[in-house]
């Protein structure tokens, strides 16, 4: 495809974000904890089939992706990626998933919530992510997208920031960038990065999240067997 694509939005935001810290910092706002940015860029990526729109590819496999991706000093991560290409989550702008923590879907935090409403001036919208989403993405079961992907490989919290559309949007279409959802989403990520290196922002209920594994049992089997054991 000539020119920046949709499925680039994850990158735009990672960057945009980035330079937004830096800036922050340079001028003396310097936030309370570190912030790890990290993202991926090609300037060849294949096309890939997928319904109900096709996706860019990447040259790179998902696991080779993943590991480097998430860096082992990450306390929390916003996976931030084009969602346009589906039928559940149709609306102009971005929206965030629930927590996924070692293999549960958690409740959306509402902190998250929170800075969703405050950054935006509307309510929050969600993206409904299943049981099929969180798992490996080479098994071959559907997946609404890679968003959610960076969970199996840490233990920490993680919450997909999809940049979302009111009808489906092919990943590889270009002239598909829609600055206000990327400023908006950006946005979000500094406000999130701000408010819990300050500890006022959690992303689950930890007691709850005890209960749950005393209870349940622990989902670690979702990761895949070769991340699981290469990783941890």
């Amino acid at each position: 495809m000539l020119g920046l694509v949709s499925d680039a939005d994850g990158a735009i935001v990672a960057i945009a974000s980035a330079f937004k810290l830096a800036d922050l910092m340079k001028k003396g706002d310097k936030i309370q904890g570190d912030v790890i940015i990290t993202t991926h860029i090609c300037p060849k990526a294949p096309t890939k089939p997928h319904k109900p729109v096709p996706f860019m590819d990447s040259p790179v496999d998902m696991y080779t992706m993943v590991i480097n991706e998430v860096d082992e000093r990450m306390d929390a991560i916003l996976s931030v990626d084009a969602t346009k290409g589906n039928r559940v989550i149709k609306v102009n702008g971005f929206a965030i998933t629930p927590t996924v923590l070692n293999g549960w879907i958690l409740k959306v935090s509402d902190d998250l919530i929170n800075i969703y409403e405050r950054v935006t001036g509307h309510r929050a919208y969600i993206v409904p992510i299943t049981m099929q989403d969180i798992t490996p993405y080479i098994d071959g079961i559907y997946h609404i997208n890679s968003i959610m992907q960076p969970w199996i490989a840490t233990k920490s919290p993680v919450v997909g920031v999809a940049i979302t559309a009111e009808v489906p949007v092919a990943g590889c279409a270009t002239g598909a960038t829609y600055i206000k959802s990327l400023e908006e989403a950006t946005r979000f990520c500094i406000e999130v990065a701000k408010d819990y290196t300050n500890g006022i922002c959690k992303f689950y209920d930890e007691e709850e999240y005890k209960k749950i594994i005393e209870l349940y049992g622990d989902m670690e089997k979702l990761r895949g067997k070769l991340i699981f054991e290469k990783r941890f």
